[in-house]
């Protein structure tokens, strides 16, 4: 690992570092440290089923989830994090023999029981898998009266989007979502060119009134990353007119967050500059289908 020849994929798994990440790696691992029986749950499922890892793991190796059915008992196995629940058989799957909730019972259950600011990422991600649908998550819900974070998941459940590139993309629009004083926004708004095709896109925007607001992951930006991004945003500023705020980590989350009042501020600004720009060719505003 030093050198680089192997990286860790779970606690107590290595492989060589050029085999690139799949849905079977991830479950063949899984396989290693899955013992018999058990059910690999949460965010552990939703790793697995997404390859998204829950906010901040990327630093650590994550314990596995892995829970047994109601009156199994619980597993007593350091690489673990145990205990038990109650499952239907439509809730489980297999993959590469490997039993595991399924990606809607898996965001049910993340709904419930992980804090809304992780939880909206990972049912994002389960989303875009396409396995189910928005409707299927929301009427499936109240199967869950009386559990424990129903009421979490009732509310959640209905922002969840598929279109959504990222959990701190995710995190950015549950922020915006809760100020309730601004306009919704939409995803993944089309900027054209002058020959009418497609250029850029913004993560969340309000075409009407050319705002919009992109979230920088740096762990995952490069400095060529952020080189072009400045330049595709600084020409949607000058040649569309636009207003788009970059929003960090620092900003959504910790003692000196300050999201709600740069989505406001920015959302002024907007008001104030879209009765000054002329439209290009082929830019009129539209929504997002």
């Amino acid at each position: 690992m030093r050198d680089g020849y192997l990286r860790r994929v779970l606690k107590g798994v290595l492989v060589a570092a050029h085999v690139e990440d799949s849905l079977s790696l991830r479950a063949r691992a899984l396989a290693l440290v899955t013992p018999p029986g058990a059910v690999v749950t949460d965010w552990t499922a939703a790793w697995l089923h997404t390859g998204l890892l829950r906010p901040g793991d990327h630093l650590e190796v994550p314990p596995v989830s892995v829970f047994l059915h109601a009156g199994e008992g619980r597993l007593r196995n350091p690489l673990v994090a145990s205990g038990e629940r109650t499952f239907r058989r439509d809730d489980l799957c297999t993959v590469d023999g490997l039993r595991t909730t399924t990606p809607v019972r898996t965001a049910w259950d993340i709904g419930r029981l992980v804090h809304r600011d992780r939880a909206i990422g990972a049912l994002d991600g389960l989303l875009r898998t396409g396995a189910f649908t928005r409707a299927e998550l929301v009427r499936g819900v109240e199967r869950f009266r009386g559990h424990r974070g129903v009421v979490q998941l009732r509310s959640l459940a209905p922002l969840a989007d598929g279109r959504s590139e990222s959990p701190g993309e995710s995190l950015l629009r549950l922020r915006w979502l809760d100020i309730g004083s601004i306009p919704a926004p939409d995803l993944q708004v089309p900027i054209r060119g002058d020959d009418g095709r497609v250029r850029f896109r913004l993560d969340l925007g309000v075409p009407e009134l050319r705002f919009a607001a992109e979230y920088d992951g740096q762990a995952h930006h490069t400095d060529a990353d952020r080189e072009h991004d400045e330049a595709r945003r600084d020409w949607i500023r000058r040649e569309r007119g636009w207003v788009v705020v970059v929003i960090r980590k620092e900003n959504v989350s910790g003692a000196a967050a300050d999201v709600e009042r740069r989505l406001i501020e920015g959302v002024r600004e907007a008001r104030r500059r879209l009765g000054r720009f002329r439209p290009g060719a082929g830019d009129a505003p539209t929504r997002h289908p």
